[in-house]
């Protein structure tokens, strides 16, 4: 199927069309700075719950999170079960912390705690974890699209990112939080109607699900040996999960701005328990897709030589003389994340497959729109303000935020064409955040876990982590016969060993300093 047809367009078309308007609609409002970044502190609680959630809900969850669970098991789900444990020391500690220290960034109160360096440091850090966010977006998009339409992934990319651009620009913080909870609404609706279209089409419904899943092990939560850390276990997910939430909520500016639009610290932290109750279940629902997709194709796997061949073209090269022997070759971890699309384009009713296309569009728009709006923030605040004008009026303020946006939308664009042909959508994404966001979350919990480490201290302890990152994140290109030297453990672990050694270098630096 190489074009959609019209009231699936008219819907696509509708859907982008409301949210420049609702971009146009509160552009009325920003006024000044502090409207476009903080929407004036007057946003309810259950709004940026909503907001948080939504935030959570990418693309890389409707479309990476199925194609997961299709290729291996419910391994990934681990992730969510994690967030409540992060949900409680963020809800307890971090929103306090921020909402005494009213300054818009998250990275301001590392300067005054350490230095210029350690706010530069996590500045750097930020900005690469977004663009590398939305890029994994934007790839997700125009991999669904490009299955609906048949159009050049670019293309997708360029056209779905004007309109984030335009109604992000617009409309500030204000606009991106009251779309997302529609688009929070509009994701939660999609993955039910997949859901159950799947369960319609499979003879025998949730019996044949059940069974099927049963026996080829695809309800599992991974290996529960304390001993392995160097496959995916149950236990390396959840101390990713863990240290990656405390990351979102401790230290993402998506995150930190959403706790100055709340009225209140009281609010503020019920929007974090919120967005944790409703992710926990809902993010199980694409989960429960992917497992679906399994059994329907099992039950038809004659429907699947398409997807097959597709993935073998574009991701290995494959000349239409070796296709059908690579064919052969290839394993659901290989295609899963081509099933969903496929699916969709085949089985889902002209109208309704409109509105799940809408679906991931709000779902990559949602967090793209945040990352955009954020970034642009923390260049403002971190970056120009610190070392190029501290003095800009806000007029100019407000001028260089709007600026600020549209680079960073097409910055994500340019990651995002990047990663064309990459296997998994949510294996990039984990690795490359836990890469950028290990050392930024060790620097700010020992800035915050004990007032008697001093800068010397935190220096140290921070170049060490990076050292010790960027040994884990390279040192497979060591050649064979240091082989030894080689990191062994899962590329999970990356931000758990980061963290901590910043924690613990930190720690012993200023115990044997005083000592000194």
């Amino acid at each position: 199927m190489t074009n959609l047809p019209i009231i699936d367009l008219a819907v696509i078309a509708v859907y982008l069309l409301a949210m420049v308007l609702v971009g146009v609609y509160f552009s009325r409002k920003n006024t000044t700075s502090e409207a476009y970044t903080k929407a004036a502190g007057k946003i309810p609680a259950w709004a940026i719950g909503i907001s948080l959630y939504a935030t959570f809900l990418s693309s890389n969850t409707f479309l990476g999170v199925p194609g997961k669970a299709y290729g291996s098991n419910w391994n990934a789900f681990v992730f969510s079960l994690s967030m409540p444990m992060a949900a409680f020391i963020a809800a307890k500690y971090f929103v306090p912390f921020y909402r005494k220290h009213t300054q818009v960034s998250a990275y301001t109160n590392l300067e005054n705690r350490f230095g210029t360096w350690a706010r530069s440091y996590a500045v750097i850090c930020f900005l690469l974890t977004q663009v590398a966010r939305m890029g994994s977006i934007f790839f997700g998009i125009s991999l669904t699209l490009q299955a609906l339409t048949g159009l050049d992934m670019s293309l997708i990319m360029l056209v779905t990112g004007v309109c984030i651009i335009i109604y992000t620009i617009l409309g500030g913080l204000e606009a991106v939080i009251w779309t997302e909870v529609f688009q929070g609404v509009l994701l939660t609706i999609g993955a039910l109607i997949v859901i159950g279209t799947l369960v319609y089409g499979i003879p025998g419904g949730v019996t044949t699900i059940v069974d099927i899943g049963l026996r080829d092990d695809k309800f599992s939560l991974g290996s529960f040996s304390l001993t392995d850390f160097s496959s995916s276990t149950f236990w390396v997910i959840l101390l990713y999960g863990f240290f990656m939430n405390l990351t979102n909520f401790g230290m993402d500016q998506n995150y930190v701005q959403r706790y100055h639009a709340a009225p209140n610290a009281k609010e503020a932290a019920k929007s974090v328990w919120l967005c944790t109750w409703l992710y926990l279940p809902i993010s199980l629902l694409f989960f429960i897709i992917g497992t679906c997709l399994y059994a329907y194709y099992d039950v038809n796997p004659e429907l699947l030589t398409t997807v097959k061949e597709q993935a073998a073209m574009e991701r290995m090269g494959v000349t239409a003389g070796d296709l059908a022997n690579v064919v052969k070759t290839l394993t659901p971890a290989d295609y899963g994340d081509k099933v969903l699309p496929h699916y969709m384009v085949n089985n889902i009713p002209v109208g309704i497959l409109g509105l799940i296309v809408s679906a991931i569009l709000a779902a990559a728009m949602s967090t793209i729109s945040s990352g955009m709006n954020a970034s642009a923030t923390v260049f403002t605040e971190d970056i120009y303000k610190r070392y190029i004008n501290p003095n800009i009026s806000d007029k100019g303020n407000l001028r260089l935020l709007l600026i600020g946006t549209g680079v960073f939308g097409v910055i994500g664009m340019s990651a995002g064409i990047a990663m064309i042909g990459v296997r998994s959508i949510l294996d990039v994404w984990w690795t490359l955040s836990g890469i950028f966001a290990g050392g930024m979350l060790g620097l700010f919990l020992l800035g915050i876990t004990n007032k008697k480490v001093g800068n010397s201290d935190a220096m140290l302890a921070t170049g060490v982590g990076i050292a010790v990152i960027l040994w884990m994140t390279f040192s497979y290109l060591l050649p064979e016969e240091y082989a030894f030297l080689r990191y062994m453990l899962h590329a999970n672990m990356i931000i758990v060993v980061g963290t901590m050694a910043i924690l613990l270098v930190g720690n012993v630096s200023q115990r044997l300093r005083r000592k000194a």
